[in-house]
């Protein structure tokens, strides 16, 4: 008994697709390691606020919760269930660098800080530095050589700009807002 063509090629889709979808698991396999060597831009993180040195040295016992707010800004945390807490917490992320992260409490008695502890805090020059850090190392030049003033220098002076229509006058009478009464 002959099949028919059309059954014939029913038949061999029907191998093919089962053969393309045994094939799927090493190709999804090469994709899998493949997407993981690819490293995607990872967009920076910077949260909380951040607390110098200098401005850790200023927090004194007894000052009010306003003068703390001056120096060190709003909080990041303000908890309900601990009014007399504040925490200060900045954390920083960055691709190819060292996540940042530090922390500093400051408790209240009343309208009154009474004592604060947390991490050892940097000077703002340090943590300017520290952010500043470049993975190349190589600083471009910044000082222009005398034939690049000097082609700057003789550069005709640019057109002036064309003058602005003038501006039309101004409106003596304006309708009414609302319509007039039949």
């Amino acid at each position: 008994m002959r099949l028919p063509l059309s059954s014939l090629m029913r038949h061999g889709l029907v191998l093919a697709a089962c053969a393309a979808a045994a094939g799927c698991g090493s190709v999804d396999a090469v994709s899998y390691r493949v997407a993981n060597s690819i490293t995607p831009y990872r967009v920076e993180v910077v949260q909380g606020n951040f607390v110098s040195k200098e401005q850790a040295e200023q927090l004194k016992p007894g000052m009010s919760r306003q003068q703390v707010k001056e120096l060190l800004g709003t909080p990041l945390v303000a908890d309900v269930f601990h009014a007399d807490r504040w925490d200060y917490v900045f954390t920083l992320r960055r691709q190819g660098v060292p996540d940042q992260a530090r922390r500093m409490t400051l408790y209240f008695k009343g309208d009154a800080l009474e004592r604060f502890e947390g991490d050892e805090m940097p000077s703002e020059s340090e943590f300017v530095a520290s952010i500043n850090k470049r993975r190349s190392g190589k600083v471009p030049q910044l000082e222009a050589t005398e034939e690049q003033l000097q082609r700057a220098g003789s550069k005709p002076a640019a057109a002036p700009a064309p003058a602005a229509p003038p501006e039309p006058p101004p409106v003596v009478s304006y309708p009414p807002l609302e319509p007039a009464v039949r």
